[in-house]
Formats: structure tokens, sequence, C-alpha cells
């Protein structure tokens, strides 16, 4: 889903950058718990460069290890008339293997800093942009293929790609969803100059942790069912059939770990504590709430009501594939978190054009090396 395939054709960048994601959201966590990580990341520019420093170690520890872990998969595998793919296993072949997509991991982390830095946009978030959409033409041919057979009628295809749209369109309005807090700037006089006295908002996104929530819950509900496939118990089997993808326990349980992983991480990302005090430092107030404590106290409020509304957004987006596969038979995974991701990107991607057309706009418009002069007296 995320690699675009390579997975299934087993190419040298079969891992992806999923590695470098893992490890990145790890250190996001472990910055709550380890000071000095937290230290690290309020130094600035300087602290940011540290803790990337240790997600490039971290990557390439995660990768060779799920690299261990794939090798030591195949040696158990056989083909179709059961002959087997790995004809001389051991650990010659599992180091190897584990460093062959060590490697390829670790190349395309290279890349996508490079087109962080060099080009627009975000690299890694590019590159896993286009591994899901690269599926997207393989896809729409399969479903024409399966409406040619009559498996798929024609008012089921429209009817599909009319949820399509409009699954997109709620997806690109909730991500830029926003509930703003007035805030008002009192006035300060120093000299003879007056700061202050401006109204302005304090913006609060209704999704504020992203696509983090539905991978924390997928990969804490996949742990125990592969834990499982090396023990056939009575037991197994039974926690196999209920929490296997599909199942209703198994998605039950992924909204409410969406749910659960969503205060989670905002709670992370935003301290309503430090907010308020910021505001009380630059002499802001919400109109009819005191600075400090209470101000802290309401934007919690108002945070955690429009978190539950993101969560469940996310949730019903997570469980949307499932729904069209049964009901519909559809031959496409449409939805979850590829879906997020997708759209996520494009939306931030076409921001950062933006951005810089209008910088190019008005370089042009001022002329090379012309400057803005201010108005001269006397």
């Amino acid at each position: 889903m995320f690699s675009g395939g390579a997975i299934s054709r087993f190419s040298v960048t079969a891992l992806g950058v999923m590695p470098y994601i893992s490890a990145a959201i790890i250190l996001e966590v472990l910055t709550v718990v380890i000071p000095q990580l937290d230290q690290l990341k309020k130094q600035g520019e300087l602290g940011r460069k540290k803790i990337t420093q240790y997600t490039r170690y971290l990557t390439v520890a995660l990768a060779f290890f799920q690299g261990l872990g794939i090798a030591y998969g195949l040696e158990g595998m056989r083909g179709p008339a059961g002959e087997v793919i790995v004809l001389y296993p051991g650990w010659a072949f599992r180091f190897f293997t584990a460093l062959i997509l060590a490697t390829g991991s670790t190349f395309l982390m290279w890349l996508g800093e490079q087109i962080t830095e060099r080009g627009i946009g975000n690299g890694i978030s590019l590159l896993i942009y286009a591994g899901i959409v690269v599926r997207l033409p393989g896809a729409i041919g399969s479903t024409v293929q399966i409406m040619k057979v009559g498996e798929m009628s024609l008012f089921t295809l429209l009817f599909i790609l009319l949820l399509a749209f409009l699954v997109v369109w709620f997806i690109v309005y909730m991500e830029t969803a926003q509930r703003r807090l007035p805030v008002q700037y009192a006035r300060r006089v120093v000299g003879r100059k007056v700061y202050g006295g401006t109204s302005t908002h304090l913006p609060l996104k209704v999704n504020t942790a992203g696509v983090i929530p539905p991978i924390f819950a997928s990969s804490l509900l996949m742990f125990p069912l592969t834990v499982t496939n090396f023990m056939k118990t009575p037991f197994t089997e039974t926690l196999k059939y209920y929490f296997s993808p599909g199942a209703l326990w198994y998605e039950a349980s992924y909204v409410v770990l969406i749910i659960f992983f969503a205060y989670f991480y905002t709670a992370i990302q935003f301290n309503p504590v430090d907010v308020a005090d910021n505001l009380k430092k630059w002499g802001g107030y919400i109109p009819g709430i005191r600075p400090g404590t209470q101000t802290a106290d309401y934007i919690d409020r108002v945070l955690s009501r429009i978190t539950l509304i993101g969560a469940l957004y996310v949730a019903a987006v997570c469980v949307l594939p499932t729904i069209l596969i049964k009901r519909f038979n559809t031959p496409f995974y449409f939805g979850g978190t590829s879906l997020l991701i997708a759209v996520g990107v494009a939306l931030d991607t076409m921001q950062q054009i933006q951005a810089h057309l209008v910088s190019r706009y008005y370089e042009g418009f001022l002329g090379r090396g012309a400057k803005i002069k201010g108005r001269r007296y006397g």
C-alpha cells in the first residue's frame, strides 16, 4: 500500500520509507519521555539537525531488523509446485538480504531529503505519494475489466466513482477545517510608540494528529496477529479469526484505537498551557476568558471537542475500504491511510507551489535588483 507494489515484486526498495516514518514517530513520542530530546527539540535549527541525525541512525537499524524478519519468512515459503524459494538458507542469506533491503531504504531516505532540500514539498511525503498513486491506473484497468465480464454493473461503477469524489472532497474539507479562537492583544506604550491593540485568531485544526492514529492503531493490531502466525493452538486460531482485517471485532478495535491515539498524539503535539503562557507573555487574551490557567482550560476544552470530530472522521475514512470491498466487491483498496496521505500531501505541495509562485511573482514585479524605497520628505 505504501511502497507502490515494491514488496510484491520484491525490489531492492521493498521496505520503502516506512522505516524512516517509524523512526520519526518513535523519536517524536520519546521527546515526551526523555527530557534531553525535549530540550533538543526546543533548541531550534541545531536541535532539529541533531534529532534528524538520530532519526537516520534509527531508520537504518529498523530497516535492517525488518529485513531480517522478511529473510526469515522467505526461508519457510514454498512456490506453487511446492519448491523451496530460498535454495541456500542460513545466516549468510539473512544477513545479505537484510543489508540489501536496509540499503534500499537508506537510499530512499537520502533521496527524500534531497527533494526536501532542493525541490518543492516534503521529499519523504512525495515518495509515499508516488508509491500510492502509481497503482491507480492498474486499479482502474481491473475495475473496467470486471465490468466487461459482468461482475459489476455500470450503475455500481458510477456510484463508486461518485462516492470516491465525495470522499476526496470530504477529506479536503476536513483537512483544511479549523476552529479559530479570537485573540485580542492589549495596547502597550514603549517610549513614544504604541504596540498591540490588534485582533487575530488562534487556529486549531480539527485533525491535529493527521495520519499518525491509524498508523499506530494498525501496527498495534497487527502485532498479535504476527505472533499468532508462529503458534498453532485453538486459542490463537480463535484470536486470528476474530481479529483478522475485515472482521467485526478487528474493525471495532481499530476505531477505538484511532480515537485513543488521536487524543494521545494531539496531547503530544499541542500543549494548551504553553500556548496560554505565550499569549499572556505577549499581552494577548481570548475575549471573555482570563489569561493564564482559565485560558489553558478553555483551549483544552475546545481542542478535546474538535479532536473527537477529527478522530471520528479519520476512523470513518479508514473503515471505508472494508465496506466497499464487502458490499460492492471493489477490486481496489480505496480509502484508509493511503488516501489520507495522498490527499494531505497533494494539498501541502499545492500550497508550497502557490507560495513559491507568489514570491516569484513579486520578484518579477519588482524587477531584477529593484528595491522598495520609502517616501522622502523635505
